[in-house]
């Protein structure tokens, strides 16, 4: 399997080739020297194909601008013409069934028994919630995939937007256009749009997907916290360059998600047959340990914006299509403060998983695997027992969250959860309001300030 990188800067431009082709990567405009070739100047070294990915307008500012040079044996567009195909829980339809305003939580989502039936990834993506609309390039998608086989002569493209994977059970071997990233519980990855991969599974596979239409995923501002802190740049890591030169006579399957739509064409040849390729639009992956959390020192407690790993930016200023936010381990040391999370409403949507452990404000329910969703102005915050251990215990500094990984898709859009969520997983956690039925008064008229 061939490796991975670090890209030493976020968004910056990089290259890789094959090294079973050294100098398939064009230097400019210098002569070839490869004696196997014609000495033309308007063919690329091996005979390669030059195809570029473009990720932003042609026109964007060069900040902005996103786009990578591909160096293939065949380019992609050699391929039988794309037909439909079926869509299964994977939808756009955000009209399936009446809106749902109550807290929403969800046990761990069931994946199928292989003996019984064998999905691989592209055939087990669910639908779970969404707003917005590909057509008109502004919108989210929340998905779960459930499988237990890989994909075999088969790989998914996605025309809609950007495909951020949370895994939470299995680890998967994802080939991409650009090379392999295997990714485990723990990490995420992200498949920019366009991009071409296929998921290789090793047994019972689950994990989450945040999928933006219009935007990019980028690191957050950060302001006052200065040049270090949060997700550092250094540590994202994308793939080394890796090609397969292999004839499919049987055919291999190309899938598109299109307009919130699968369509499938067939070519006789693998889709990555990529050698070399230079740019700064690639998939990337991120290990949420190396995650450098910002938390209060003193007292109060801060936002939750500040375990913000991901952003992908609205044409408002400060206000995201989604944030990608995690809650690891770290430190508990506020005076005089309500340590987890408070109560309260908010004009954004949390969609809320659990990759491992005991998330803080609901130490029970809320389980690996399962996923809750607090829609805008949905009230919320830790259960009963968190509020009354809390209440009283002793302030000293204290591990938080040690052995945990919980995330949240958080969004500007008011999220419509479909019929798959609400009605066909059969994981909808009915009870999940009466964490809340035992909170009671605690007013005392009475009660005096100490003096101190």
């Amino acid at each position: 399997m061939a490796g991975l990188k670090y890209m030493s800067g976020f968004g910056n431009e990089f290259s890789s080739e094959d090294p079973r082709c050294p100098g398939a990567l064009p230097e400019g405009q210098v002569k070839h020297t490869h004696t196997h070739l014609p000495q033309l100047p308007q063919v690329c070294p091996y005979g390669l194909y030059a195809e570029q990915l473009s990720g932003s307008a042609f026109t964007c500012p060069r900040p902005a601008n996103k786009r990578s040079w591909l160096y293939r044996i065949l380019p992609s567009v050699k391929h039988k013409p794309f037909i439909a195909a079926p869509c299964g829980d994977l939808t756009e339809n955000w009209n399936e069934v009446e809106p749902d305003p109550n807290q929403l939580r969800w046990l761990p989502f069931s994946i199928p028994t292989p003996t019984k039936k064998k999905v691989d990834f592209a055939t087990g993506l669910h639908t779970i919630c969404g707003a917005g609309d590909a057509k008109s390039r502004n919108g989210i998608g929340v998905h779960i995939y459930t499988c237990n086989a890989s994909m075999v002569d088969m790989c998914f493209n996605n025309s809609d937007g950007d495909f951020l994977i949370v895994p939470q059970q299995g680890e998967i071997l994802i080939t991409t256009e650009f090379g392999k990233m295997l990714v485990e519980p723990n990490e995420i990855c992200v498949i920019q749009q366009g991009m071409r991969f296929s998921v290789d599974v090793f047994g019972a596979t689950r994990g989450y997907i945040l999928e933006v239409y219009g935007a990019h995923f980028e690191l957050p501002d950060l302001g006052p916290i200065g040049g270090n802190g949060l997700a550092n740049p250094r540590d994202f890591q994308c793939p080394v360059a890796w090609y397969e030169d292999r004839h499919v006579a049987a055919g291999y399957t190309i899938i598109n998600k299109y307009q919130g739509k699968l369509f499938a064409c067939q070519q006789d040849f693998s889709p990555f047959n990529v050698v070399a390729w230079h740019g700064n639009y690639t998939p990337y992956k991120y290990n949420l340990t190396n995650f450098m959390v910002i938390n209060c020192v003193a007292f109060d407690h801060a936002d939750p914006s500040i375990f913000t790993v991901l952003t992908a930016k609205s044409t408002r200023p400060g206000v995201a299509i989604a944030d990608f936010v995690i809650f690891p381990p770290r430190w508990g040391v506020a005076d005089r403060t309500f340590r987890p999370p408070y109560y309260h409403r908010n004009c954004m949507s949390e969609f809320m998983g659990l990759i491992k452990g005991h998330y803080e404000a609901k130490e029970e329910g809320f389980q690996p695997g399962g996923a809750s969703l607090h829609s805008i102005m949905t009230p919320h915050g830790p259960d009963v027992d968190c509020f009354e251990k809390n209440s009283r215990a002793e302030l000293k500094p204290e591990r938080v969250a040690e052995g945990t990984m919980a995330f949240m898709f958080e969004s500007s859009f008011s999220m419509a959860v479909t019929k798959w969520g609400l009605q066909t997983c059969q994981t909808l956690d009915k009870n999940y309001y009466q964490c809340w039925e035992d909170l009671c008064s605690h007013f005392d008229p009475s009660w005096k300030p100490s003096k101190q």
